[in-house]
């Protein structure tokens, strides 16, 4: 998978997330703000924290860490399987 492939496929994983259930479109910067943080992210836990406080930031809403950490894992498996392909 090279670069371009692993980028679309973090972004479907995010589109599909929806945290505040307002439609996968109104999401554009966080998922860009999300997938370049994952450039330099190998952690669950930490990715979770990133991406909770880039969504509470833009939203001003809290989302549940149980959901972060959730997503955050897909997106680790995607960059992993992508890191093992290159």
């Amino acid at each position: 998978m090279d670069t371009q492939q692993m980028n679309l496929a973090l972004v479907a994983v995010l589109q599909e997330w929806d945290p505040f259930q307002i439609g996968w479109d109104l999401y554009e910067p966080e998922i860009a703000d999300t997938v370049v943080a994952l450039r330099d992210i190998d952690s669950p836990q930490e990715l979770a924290e990133k991406i909770k406080s880039i969504y509470e930031f833009a939203f001003d809403e809290t989302v549940k860490m149980e959901k972060c950490l959730e997503v955050a894992q897909k997106l680790l498996i995607i960059k992993n399987d992508a890191s093992c392909s290159i």
